[in-house]
């Protein structure tokens, strides 16, 4: 069976799809399933011209609002690049974006198409401050999720919470399969060490979605207590002088290192002590099972995929988001009970080896590949 792998943009990006894809691609070209990768340039800007033809609704509807200007070009763009590269013929597509998913079933519609949908981009925006709930942009993004359930062949995602917020844009979320992110277990490394003092990590894009503004304000009730700590910061993004300004007025600056974008953190990660991110949102949070693999405790907030990847008390610490005083009695929990933290951290790593393998991924994706296709 020939698989296509479509996905948005190259494979370059720490975290969920660029973690995991191409050693999806080379696990299955080892047992004889040739797979390859397609996405789309980030250089490719302004080049698509066709119209877009939408079944479920009009997304003409929507036109004249900067973002879905932006997303109807890409999409446009993404057309234009498939007719213009794509010199093959698939048994089957497995497409990990909604643009990818609907341009390829639109120029391949014989092709079997599975389509996994990993986070929501509306969600993300709101929480970014760039679009409002109900506003026309929420409500095109929102309807592309009935156009997939219409288009595609078989709906994956990553968590059983994801499914749940699909709930009032499809019509049968019950037709959607989990399938949790998987990692493959050569990539970390767990190093025994001993740090005379704490030592935290996150690793994100620096976006308000991801909560660091409650990080440091928590870092900063845990100085005022006297726990001593480094905060390590990996990743960048839009806000980042935001936050260093927030360091400087919470005294913070001599406790945290900014290191900008990392292409493999998990290669970093093994020397600290605690991975801690207070997301407000997370479809997945691939990063809890890298750092749970890296062998470190964790910290995260009681929403989305998170939530399922992290047993309260048990394989790490769940705290409400936006709550600063309550993250900051975890984060003190662990930095004053090494034998906890340990243990902790201990149990994150059996839990991500167990349930968040490669091969497991492999598994589930090959049942459902055979499925869509029956006769390759």
């Amino acid at each position: 069976m020939r698989i296509l792998q479509a996905l948005f943009f190259p494979p370059e990006q720490p975290g969920g799809v660029s973690s995991m894809i191409p050693y999806i691609q080379e696990r299955f070209n080892k047992i004889g399933w040739p797979m390859e990768l397609f996405s789309l340039p980030k250089r490719v800007r302004g080049k698509g011209q066709e119209e877009i033809v939408f079944e479920t609704f009009d997304p003409k509807a929507f036109e004249g609002h900067p973002i879905v200007d932006k997303y109807l070009q890409t999409y446009k763009d993404y057309v234009w690049w498939t007719k213009l590269r794509m010199t093959k013929r698939f048994d089957l597509i497995h497409a990990h974006h909604p643009i990818a998913g609907l341009v390829m079933k639109q120029l391949y519609p014989d092709t079997p198409l599975a389509m996994t949908i990993h986070s929501s981009y509306e969600r993300e925006l709101i929480l970014n401050g760039k679009i409002e709930e109900g506003s026309p942009e929420h409500r095109f993004l929102t309807s592309i999720y009935r156009e997939l359930e219409v288009k595609a062949d078989k709906i994956l995602t990553v968590s059983d919470s994801f499914r749940q917020y699909l709930k009032p844009y499809m019509e049968d979320v019950d037709r959607i399969k989990v399938i949790p992110n998987g990692f493959d277990e050569k990539r970390f490394k767990p190093i025994s060490h001993e740090n005379e003092v704490v030592q935290l990590i996150t690793v994100c894009r620096l976006v308000p979605a991801k909560g660091l503004d409650i990080l440091l304000h928590a870092c900063a009730d845990l100085k005022r207590k006297g726990h001593p700590f480094v905060l390590h910061i990996i990743g960048d993004g839009p806000i980042r002088p935001e936050l260093e300004q927030l360091a400087l007025q919470l005294d913070l600056y001599d406790d945290i290192i900014f290191y900008g974008y990392m292409l493999h953190p998990e290669e970093f990660m093994p020397f600290f002590d605690v991975f801690v991110l207070p997301s407000r949102a997370e479809a997945f949070g691939s990063v809890f099972a890298e750092a749970a693999l890296c062998w470190l405790a964790l910290i995260g907030t009681n929403v989305g995929g998170i939530a399922e990847q992290i047993d309260d008390g048990v394989n790490g610490l769940l705290v409400p988001p936006e709550d600063p005083a309550a993250l900051s009695e975890a984060l003190e929990k662990v930095i004053t009970d090494p034998v906890f933290r340990y243990n902790m951290a201990r149990h994150a790593w059996n839990k991500a080896k167990k349930v968040y393998s490669l091969q497991r991924v492999i598994s589930q994706l090959k049942q459902v590949y055979v499925e869509l296709k029956p006769e390759s």
